[in-house]
């Protein structure tokens, strides 16, 4: 008597990623840094850690921090845009 064995791989396909944008210089004065806090349960916190450890490895000229309505659903294209001008680089987290 055989059996047939399936196996099931849980791995997702690896993301497409974006094509990155025009090359950013970073001023002397330090980067503009950018937050989108996406309104889970202690995201503030965590980001507010992150954004100090940022600050204790460079400099940093300004801090930009949006916060998305809710965690389900994409950031709006005016909070995208806004850190698109204002920032040169964004983190973004979650948490619980």
């Amino acid at each position: 008597m055989s059996a047939m064995v399936r196996l099931v791989s849980p791995e997702a396909p690896p993301p497409v990623v974006a094509a990155t944008g025009k090359q950013r210089d970073l001023k002397i004065d330090g980067i503009r840094l950018g937050v989108l806090d996406n309104s889970k349960g202690n995201a503030d916190h965590l980001l507010k850690f992150i954004i100090e450890g940022v600050k204790a490895q460079m400099k940093v000229a300004s801090v930009v921090s949006l916060r998305k309505p809710s965690p389900s659903v994409p950031a709006e294209k005016n909070v995208l845009d806004e850190l698109t001008e204002k920032a040169d680089c964004v983190i973004s987290a979650m948490a619980d």
